[in-house]
């Protein structure tokens, strides 16, 4: 599948190994994904996430998914729907932060940096999904928008904080070439 990628999505895949090495995190996450396209310059995506405003609104941005973080990566509506079983989200959080330290729940941090980038199984759904979402588009390579719309189309932390943002899978097809099938 990666023959498949322009060097706009490579450069995502690998930005995104270096951003997780860089957080200390266990393996590359669609949080990962997501910053790596923020650092994108001059690109189709860069041009799309400009014109949502979402690069002058990283810091909201990236206290969104720190607060999803922070909830073992529970979207809101995940929180909301515990919330309607009797669950509250916030409580558990508070008592095992209580009893383990700031971000308990949040992903395992390795000590050793002798992996190559291992990838969570929601950031290899969202790469399988970008391809699903090339070819639907008619499109013969994997490019950066294609990641974009995977981490907009599935449910999750960082698609809800990409919505809150104003960034959907429709406002993001519509700035892409072909986005008439938003």
């Amino acid at each position: 599948m990666f023959e498949r990628f322009t060097q706009e999505a490579r450069d995502v895949v690998k930005g995104s190994v270096a951003l997780s090495e860089r957080m200390g995190a266990d393996r590359v996450t669609d949080e990962h994904l997501l910053l790596a396209l923020l650092e994108q310059k001059g690109t189709r995506t860069a041009f799309a996430l400009s014109a949502l405003g979402l690069p002058d609104r990283r810091a909201s941005l990236e206290q969104a998914l720190a607060r999803a973080r922070r909830s073992a990566g529970l979207s809101r509506s995940e929180s909301d729907a515990l919330a309607g079983l009797g669950i509250d989200v916030a409580e558990i959080v508070a008592r095992v932060e209580e009893n383990h330290g700031p971000g308990a729940l949040a992903a395992r941090r390795r000590q050793k940096r002798w992996w190559h980038g291992s990838y969570a199984p929601a950031a290899k759904e969202t790469l399988v999904r970008s391809l699903h979402i090339a070819t639907e588009r008619g499109d013969r390579r994997i490019g950066g928008e294609h990641l974009l719309l995977a981490l907009t189309a599935a449910p999750g932390a960082v698609a809800e904080a990409l919505a809150d943002h104003g960034a959907t899978y429709r406002s993001v097809a519509r700035l892409m070439p072909g986005g008439a099938d938003a």
